[in-house]
C-alpha cells in the first residue's frame, strides 16, 4: 500500500472554449516526495493541480490521490489532504485564532493551532484580526490552515509569493520538516531557486503540457549549459573584430578591453556585453582563471566579478523558448552566435 504513488494523474485534459489549459498531462508523485511544477504564467500549472485536488473536473483523464477518487471520495480525501490556494480570502473581522479553530472543527483530527502559528512566525497574531495582517502574514496563515488537519499530502500553490526573504526561508524550512515527518508535498512556483532548493523532482509545464520532468540536478546536467563569468568594466570597449592571436588578450590600448580577444581564450564559447556589463560564457575548470589573468595582464579595471553556474532557470529558459537576452539589453556577441 505504501509503495503506491500518492498522486496519479493520467492523460488530464481541460479546455475553456478554444483554449487547452491542460493538454494531456500525466505524472505520478511518490510517497514522501516534494514534487514541483514550474512554468510561465498561463502554462496550466494551477488548473492541473486543481484537477488533482478535485476543485475542477478534467474533461478527460484519470486522477487518484492516496488511492481515492477526488470526486467520488471527496469527503474521505479532504480529511487526509491539505490545500493552500493561489488566491484565497477570509472575512476581515475574523481573528487568526478563530480562523484556525474554525478550520480545525472541519476535521476529525487537528494539529495544535498555537504550535503551528509559532512554527510559521505568527505566534503573536492569534488575537489579531485578519485585516490587521500584512500580505506575508496572510500568506503564512493560509499555509497554517492547509496544515491544520495534519495532512498526508499537501498542495501548495505559489506558497511564498509576497513573502520577504526571511519569510521565504521559514516556509522552505517548514516544507522540509513536513517531508521529514512523512508528508508528501506538491507545489507550484514561479521561483526557479525555490523549486531547485526544495523539490526532489520538477515538472516544467508549458502550453498545457509537461515538457520536462526529472530531478533539478539531472535537468541542469542534461542541458549542458555553459558557466558564466560576469563582471563590469570602465570606459569604452575596444574594437570587437577577431583578435589576431588566440593566445593572448590584445586590446587597442593598455587598460582597454577587447571582447574579441576574450572570445579566443581557452574554454570561452562566446562573450556578450551590455554597457559596462560583460558576460563570458564557457566551460572547463580554467575558465575563471583565464579570464582574470587576461584582464589583469592588460591592466583592465574590472569590478563585481562573479561566476554563475548553470541552474534550473537556464533549463526553464531553454525549454520554454524564452531568451535571457532581454536581461542583457542590446547585446554585442563575439566568438560565435548566441544560442539558447
Amino acid at each position: 500500500m505504501h509503495d503506491e504513488p500518492v498522486v496519479v494523474a493520467d492523460g488530464l485534459r481541460k479546455r475553456y472554449g478554444d483554449l487547452a489549459a491542460v493538454d494531456g498531462i500525466s505524472f505520478q508523485v511518490e510517497r514522501g516526495e516534494i514534487f514541483g511544477m514550474v512554468g510561465p504564467n498561463g502554462a496550466g500549472k494551477t488548473t492541473t493541480v486543481e484537477c488533482v485536488e478535485g476543485l475542477r473536473r478534467p474533461d478527460e483523464g484519470r486522477v487518484v490521490v492516496l488511492g481515492l477518487d477526488p470526486w467520488r471520495d471527496a469527503r474521505a480525501l479532504r480529511e487526509r489532504m491539505g490545500v493552500q490556494l493561489q488566491t484565497a480570502s477570509l472575512p476581515q473581522r475574523i481573528k487568526v485564532g478563530e480562523a484556525l479553530d474554525l478550520f480545525a472543527s472541519f476535521y476529525r483530527q487537528a494539529a495544535d493551532g498555537n504550535a503551528l502559528l509559532e512554527r510559521l512566525g505568527l505566534g503573536d497574531t492569534r488575537s489579531a484580526y485578519v485585516s490587521q495582517l500584512s500580505g506575508g502574514q496572510r500568506q503564512r496563515l493560509f499555509v497554517a490552515l492547509a496544515l491544520i488537519n495534519q495532512p498526508e499530502v499537501v498542495f501548495l500553490d505559489e506558497l511564498t509569493t509576497g513573502l520577504d526573504p526571511q519569510g521565504r526561508h521559514a516556509i522552505w524550512d517548514l516544507v522540509r520538516e513536513m517531508r521529514a515527518e512523512g508528508a508528501t508535498v506538491v507545489l507550484t512556483t514561479h521561483f526557479m531557486d525555490e523549486a531547485e532548493r526544495l523539490c526532489d523532482r520538477v515538472a516544467i509545464v508549458d502550453h498545457g503540457r509537461i515538457i520536462a520532468l526529472d530531478a533539478p540536478a539531472t535537468l541542469v546536467r542534461r542541458l549542458g549549459a555553459e558557466a558564466r563569468v560576469v563582471f563590469e568594466v570602465d570606459g569604452v570597449l575596444a574594437d570587437t573584430s577577431p583578435a589576431p592571436a588566440p593566445s593572448r588578450l590584445s586590446p587597442a590600448r593598455a587598460g582597454q578591453l577587447n571582447l574579441a580577444s576574450l572570445g579566443v581564450l581557452d574554454g570561452v564559447l562566446r562573450v556578450e556585453r551590455a554597457g559596462e556589463r560583460v558576460v563570458v560564457y564557457g566551460q572547463g575548470d580554467g575558465l575563471v582563471s583565464a579570464v582574470v589573468h587576461a584582464l589583469e595582464t592588460d591592466g583592465v579595471r574590472y569590478w563585481n566579478l562573479r561566476t554563475e553556474q548553470p541552474n534550473l532557470e537556464d533549463v526553464f529558459l531553454a525549454l520554454t523558448g524564452h531568451s535571457d537576452a532581454a536581461a542583457l539589453g542590446t547585446a554585442v556577441t563575439v566568438a560565435g552566435p548566441v544560442v539558447h
